[in-house]
């Protein structure tokens, strides 16, 4: 058995992306909450809790979707290890804005709940019921050696089949998912596959 790639899911401003195919396209750079929208009908999803969402976790969702939307997987044999920028700096903007003046002072629950980046690992988990290990980690841009060792490193020790892994960052004004799929295959198996190795983020170009 050997770690590969099994998919990969990409979703930026211009365009989102699986396996190398377009899934939707952005050309006139819709606003996120729109765009998102839009991938969300494109994708069949059904998925009310979606709309409460902020935006690092639609964004989250949406490329976990498109990565393993379609399979049957035990949750209890997929981890999670993702990598962050900014953290929840988005909802943490509106939550301080919904605080900061002591005239219009008016905490929203529905706002606060989103300001932890971890909670993007929980929503996946919860929609996609995954119990495995979850972790996010803060990196300027996708670490792929550092994901690489900590991935390889849980297939190794804890008998995981499958992880995904990669990067998710969200402000407004920016944002990025990238996303792969990572799982122990037969060697013989591997020709529909990508490597995985310290440079796997390369597989999006």
């Amino acid at each position: 058995m050997e770690t590969r790639v099994l998919k990969y899911a990409e979703i930026n401003s211009s365009k989102a992306i699986r396996n190398g195919e377009v899934v939707v396209d952005n050309p006139s750079q819709l606003i996120a909450k729109e765009y998102f929208k839009e991938i969300y009908m494109a994708l069949d999803l059904k998925y009310p809790k979606f709309y409460k969402m902020d935006g690092l976790c639609q964004l989250a969702l949406l490329a976990t979707e498109m990565l393993i939307g379609d399979g049957d997987y035990k949750g209890d044999e997929i981890a999670i290890i993702l990598g962050n920028k900014n953290a929840s700096l988005s909802s943490d903007k509106q939550h301080y804005a919904a605080i900061a003046s002591k005239e219009n002072y008016f905490p929203s629950p529905a706002v606060f709940v989103y300001t932890l980046p971890n909670i993007m690992l929980g929503e996946i988990c919860i929609k996609h019921k995954i119990t495995g290990e979850n972790s996010c980690f803060m990196m300027e841009n996708i670490d792929a050696d550092f994901l690489h060792t900590y991935v390889s490193h849980l297939f190794e020790a804890d008998n995981y089949k499958y992880c995904i892994t990669g990067f998710v960052d969200f402000t407004e004004e920016n944002y990025i998912a990238k996303l792969f799929l990572a799982g122990s295959v037969d060697s013989s198996d591997s020709e529909a596959t990508y490597k995985f190795d310290k440079t796997f983020n390369k597989i999006i170009p």
